[in-house]
């Protein structure tokens, strides 16, 4: 087995910056929650948000996808399910303090950026949408 596949990749542990509960203000309000899976190799945010008005309520599993007879993902992506039936997935990236959610692949025109603050408790950006669309959001660690 190769390193990768023995251990977490270092993209994925470089968001043990998120584990924590969030409070989450801007284009949707609520709180998110961040754990590590047993094994460290799958992040898991809980959501309980409000959007427009709805509640939003899910359960997102973040991590290197590893099929079966294939080499392990180099990008760290996730699945997001919602108490709707909805299934959304997104690229992660963390590169110093600035933290990157495609959504779909990496590059995607859908995305938000945001940056925690000197001493992690605050990160604060913005979802970018195609054609214009989008919202400023924070989250501060409870």
């Amino acid at each position: 087995m190769t390193e990768t596949t023995t251990r977490p990749s270092a993209g994925l542990r470089a968001l043990d910056r998120l584990v924590g509960t969030w409070a989450v203000t801007g284009g949707v309000e609520g709180t998110v929650r961040y754990e590590w899976m047993p094994g460290g190799f799958f992040l898991l945010q809980h959501v309980e948000l409000t959007q427009s008005g709805q509640p939003v309520t899910g359960l997102e599993v973040i991590g290197n996808l590893r099929p079966f007879g294939e080499p392990v993902g180099a990008d760290v992506v996730s699945r997001f399910y919602d108490s709707t039936g909805n299934t959304l997935d997104y690229t992660y990236e963390l590169v110093g303090d600035t933290l990157t959610i495609w959504g779909g692949a990496k590059g995607s025109p859908a995305f938000y950026r945001g940056t925690f603050d000197a001493d992690g408790t605050s990160v604060v950006g913005e979802w970018t949408y195609p054609g214009g669309g989008g919202y400023r959001s924070a989250m501060t660690r409870v």
